[in-house]
């Protein structure tokens, strides 16, 4: 039972990987830049992605976002808020979004028309870590109130991911957050990682983060 239950997994893994590598092709061809964020429940993502689209649309760049949750919309209408093109996408009960999800949830959209894309991934900390959604760059974002160690407990996402945005940064003196021990964490379970130290409710951080989208994006133009 054992064996049968690691070569299926494996089987939704391959097929999810040749899923994913299609869409990255896509977005290449289309000159979108994708991101996708990763986080557990509370972080406060929808609040840091609802800035960023807002920020990034009245400097007149194209954007749009996918969000997925097990149920609701509810995050999905917080980011419409911007005034950017949001899509929900409910997963009933899987704990990840996967690459198809993605792809069938992108029809009717003109990918050739978008600067960014951002993919708001269910809040978990460890299934997503596995699942490939074609995204260029993949975020991991932890709060003040989560604790400094959360990279040492779940460090196959961190590991996977090519940037951390640390969250709330506003209320990290209340909580008692330890900075230094979280920068050395990242650092330990992702040498070199890029960092953003981030307050979606003042502001604080978000200009070092929108220098690094556009940077990201000039690179990828290239």
């Amino acid at each position: 039972m054992t064996t049968r239950i690691v070569e299926l997994r494996q089987g939704i893994l391959k097929k999810n990987d040749e899923l994913a590598r299609a869409l990255r092709g896509r977005f290449t061809a289309a000159g979108v830049l994708v991101f996708n964020l990763v986080s557990s429940p509370g972080t406060g993502k929808t609040a840091f992605l609802e800035r960023t689209l807002r920020t990034l649309r009245e400097g007149g760049a194209g954007v749009a976002a996918l969000v997925g949750d097990l149920e609701t919309d509810n995050d999905a209408r917080r980011l419409a808020a911007s005034g950017a093109p949001v899509r929900q996408i409910n997963t009933h009960g899987i704990c990840h979004l996967e690459a198809e999800m993605v792809g069938r949830h992108l029809d009717g959209w003109e990918l050739s028309t978008l600067d960014y894309l951002f993919i708001e991934n269910v809040g978990n900390l460890v299934c997503p870590s596995s699942y490939d959604l074609g995204e260029r760059i993949r975020v991991a974002l932890l709060s003040v109130t989560e604790g400094e160690d959360k990279p040492l407990k779940y460090p196959t996402l961190f590991n996977s991911a090519d940037a951390a945005v640390i969250t709330k940064i506003d209320l990290a003196e209340p909580c008692g957050f330890d900075r230094e021990a979280a920068l050395h964490h990242l650092n330990e379970i992702r040498p070199g990682i890029r960092i953003f130290e981030t307050s979606a409710k003042t502001g604080a951080g978000m200009a070092e983060w929108l220098d690094y989208l556009a940077a990201e994006r000039a690179a990828s133009a290239r």
